[in-house]
């Protein structure tokens, strides 16, 4: 960015967004935005009783979806491939009965309830979801970098060409001016594991202590067994766009980037992910970047054990 910048800050979708620009956003411009992220809360957001997503929940059968869903439900159908199974949008009751309701009563339920597999119960024509029997589609594994592009659109209409919006940890460059990014240690907000420099591309975090309510549970969801992740402690991903980063960034507590390839065979992107362990494993463009900031922090695992 260059040395003169402006920057929006505001709340939605349940975590704080900061758009930092060159110039500063008319207001048209922001009433827009606000617009563009009303409009996919209205579809997606499994916390109001009016969305799509919940009446889908409460009435099966067909339903139609605005054109911004077929990248979505893609990017869905070949995380699931590429993890078998283990990214799914249908964890949403899931997630309810493990307490991360919209009401937010955190405490699980003592009757588990599965995780149907997607073309056991739904098919997605391209233009609409059909489904079987009630289900709560959960996008949280990819729905806010995808966001970020939208709102990186809106921008874009409006001829911004200097930006950087970062919702919640998702962000997205444009500009000929690379930003510097930290990434943060998932047991110690204070501390860097490394630092990158992000230019014209999307970076993505996720880590499952951002959402803990009680003894293992948090919103990392596995597909096939229903249970939270455990093995992984955060991941990052860097792609072209912020839907592929975010995406990756999920399917990365359940696959390592080697396996991941697949899924996103025209889109080349980066990622590290560190394991309870404390081990890290990264691709090449990450390496050069990792420290750990102190030795305490380098020798100790996340669990608390001694690092091998």
């Amino acid at each position: 960015m260059p040395p003169t910048t402006e920057r929006l800050r505001f709340s939605a979708i349940g975590t704080v967004w900061s758009i930092t620009t060159d110039r500063p956003l008319a207001g048209d411009a922001q009433h827009a935005i606000s617009e563009r992220i009303e409009t996919f809360d209205a579809v997606w957001s499994r916390f109001r009783p009016d969305s799509l997503v919940s009446r889908i929940a409460r009435v099966p059968g067909r339903h139609a979806f605005p054109d911004e869903a077929g990248p979505l439900f893609d990017l869905y159908r070949r995380l699931g491939l590429a993890t078998h199974g283990r990214v799914n949008p249908l964890v949403g009751h899931r997630l309810e009965n493990l307490g991360y309701d919209a009401g937010y009563s955190l405490v699980a339920s003592a009757d588990p309830v599965g995780v149907p597999a997607w073309d056991a119960v739904a098919r997605w024509d391209g233009t609409a979801l059909t489904t079987t029997e009630p289900v709560l589609v959960d996008v949280g594994a990819a729905g806010k970098g995808y966001l970020v592009d939208l709102v990186c659109g809106v921008l874009d209409d409006f001829g911004v060409d200097e930006y950087v919006v970062d919702a919640g940890g998702d962000l997205r460059h444009r500009g000929g001016t690379p930003v510097r990014v930290g990434l943060e240690h998932p047991t110690d907000p204070s501390l860097a594991i490394g630092v990158i420099e992000l230019e014209n591309a999307a970076l993505a975090a996720s880590a499952p202590n951002r959402r803990v309510w009680g003894d293992g549970l948090h919103h990392v969801i596995d597909g096939v067994t229903g249970m939270p992740t455990r093995t992984v402690a955060a991941t990052w991903a860097l792609a072209p766009t912020g839907l592929e980063a975010d995406g990756l960034a999920t399917a990365l507590f359940f696959a390592g980037p080697d396996e991941l390839v697949s899924a996103l065979p025209a889109s080349p992107f980066e990622a590290v992910r560190m394991l309870a362990s404390g081990s890290v494993e990264t691709t090449p463009f990450f390496e050069p970047a990792l420290f750990f900031a102190t030795a305490a922090v380098r020798d100790r695992s996340l669990d608390g054990s001694s690092a091998r």
